[in-house]
């Protein structure tokens, strides 16, 4: 099974410091939420949550990250915990993707606004 990953920044904070953040950062808040979502919910734990220290999105919080190998990237910003919903349905729509694109429209609630770049999966190696 391929392996895909949401990587969420949990220093992301539009209160706090990045060299302060801790887990009142709103990036850490939405990260233990998605695991507690995922914990109740089989659907989804297919889909490997991982927080990181930085993103390097400061000016833009919260945000997250879609990776899979030979697959699109999504890089969504200015997240809330209320997008966590929206997040674990676009992994649906994402995994069930061969080469992981999701029409624009298909975009769960708010993410369409909030989705910063899609990046092309690289070239296979020969």
């Amino acid at each position: 099974m391929t392996l895909h990953t949401l990587f969420v920044c949990k220093s992301c904070s539009t209160v706090i410091d990045h060299e302060e953040a801790d887990e009142r950062a709103e990036g850490n808040k939405l990260f233990l939420q998605l695991l507690e979502l995922q914990k109740d919910n089989s659907i989804y734990h297919h889909l490997n949550i991982e927080s990181v220290g930085c993103l390097w999105t400061c000016g833009r919080p919260c945000t997250v990250t879609f990776v899979c190998p030979e697959k699109y990237t999504y890089h969504f910003v200015d997240l809330t915990e209320e997008s966590t919903t929206d997040l674990l349905q676009f992994s649906q729509l994402y995994q069930a993707s061969k080469d992981g694109y999701v029409l624009p429209g298909k975009l769960p609630g708010t993410l369409r606004s909030h989705l910063l770049v899609r990046i092309p999966p690289t070239p296979e190696t020969r």
